[in-house]
């Protein structure tokens, strides 16, 4: 098991933010130029570990300067961000994305110039002030939209009110971006099935997947949100569930593997805190397109699917893998890609009823 890096308190969080804009009023005090080091969000910095099966962000550093003229709105947009995260957290509110973008869209006195003039300038801040302080988005009170769905037999406890997963109808409990403060009450679930696709989670839930496997079935629609990715992380590392991760045989979907096992290069600063080295693969292989007879089902591959393909196959954590390169044999052999509803076409209940437990009870998982 790797080492579980676990949150900062609330507390500490503060004490950062609280520290980082005392060291600006010092040296705008002592006649100093106010500055910051930020980790640089490059390529060239982006590093992976084999021995802990992660993406990680290397020691390069860049030291941001307020007067600077390259520099200015950068420096001015992370303190603003910052001086926004210590009144929520102090206030206990949370705002979305969209509204931190509002709040710091205003212009600087004496010029003409707004802090920001677009979203993308306010999220760039965003994770900018993640990396200098080291703490989650979400634990900054700052959450994106909601994007997912789970249902098993767990009670939560979620700001106060208990929450039963196995008893909220069709649509099961919405992910909310923010799972830091959630609180595992009661969990009997052997482990975590994660759809890529809401449609085919949709279908697992119909079937009480989770009932009859004894286990916890979520949902993002496509990449798994910032929120679902550290709750997978919570139920494994806190709770010792496996996660199994169930997509399409395309190299999109085995993407959506790679960035929930070892991380994305996007978020490589928070991988201790997002990523789950431990996660296996149960989606669809080659080797099921043959053994279910899906060859009539396939969707012929695009120049843009081809492409993904290459750049895949060629990442550090599968290069040297002979079974995810024998996959990636396979399917560039076949040319097309499979999805996951194709089995329907062997029996509308047949990924729930036989497909998914066949593979679970002989331990078909690629790692």
């Amino acid at each position: 098991m790797q080492f579980y890096i676990k949150p900062k308190q609330k507390n500490e969080i503060l004490k950062t933010l609280r520290g980082l804009g005392e060291s600006f009023l010092k040296e705008i005090e002592e006649g100093k130029n106010p500055s910051v080091e930020v980790p640089v969000r490059t390529l060239r910095n982006i590093k992976f570990d084999p021995k802990e099966r992660k993406i990680f962000l290397g020691g390069y550093v860049s030291k941001r300067y307020f007067l600077h003229l390259g520099e200015t709105r950068r420096f001015t947009q992370l303190a603003g961000i910052a001086s926004l995260s210590k009144k929520l957290i102090e206030e206990d509110k949370h705002v979305s994305l969209r509204e931190a973008f509002y709040i710091l869209k205003r212009t600087i006195p004496g010029l003409k110039k707004n802090i920001v003039e677009e979203q993308e300038e306010s999220n760039r801040a965003i994770e900018d002030l993640e990396l200098v302080i080291n703490a989650l988005r979400e634990q900054l009170h700052m959450n994106a939209n909601k994007l997912g769905a789970v249902a098993g037999n767990v009670v939560i406890k979620d700001r106060g009110d208990l929450i039963d997963w196995s008893k909220l109808g069709s649509g099961g409990w919405s992910v909310p971006s923010n799972v830091e403060d959630i609180e595992f009450v009661e969990v009997n679930a052997k482990f975590v099935i994660y759809v890529e696709k809401s449609a085919v989670w949709e279908r697992l839930h119909e079937d009480k997947v989770w009932k009859k496997l004894n286990c916890i079935i979520v949902a993002s629609q496509g990449q798994a949100t910032r929120g679902i990715r550290r709750l997978l992380q919570r139920i494994n590392y806190e709770l010792g569930l496996p996660i199994y991760v169930l997509t399409d045989f395309d190299p999109w979907g085995i993407y959506i593997y790679s960035v929930i096992k070892f991380g994305s290069i996007a978020l490589a600063h928070i991988s201790d805190r997002l990523a789950i080295p431990q996660a296996k693969f149960l989606g669809l292989t080659g080797d099921d397109i043959k053994k279910y007879g899906l060859e009539k089902h396939l969707i012929k591959f695009k120049e843009i699917d081809e492409k993904r393909l290459k750049q895949i196959r060629e990442y550090e954590w599968f290069k040297h893998n002979k079974d995810w390169q024998r996959q990636f044999d396979l399917m560039e052999k076949m040319e097309a890609k499979a999805e996951l509803e194709a089995l329907a076409a062997r029996g509308i209940t047949f990924i729930s009823e036989k497909y998914l437990p066949e593979k679970i009870k002989n331990g078909e998982f690629l790692d």
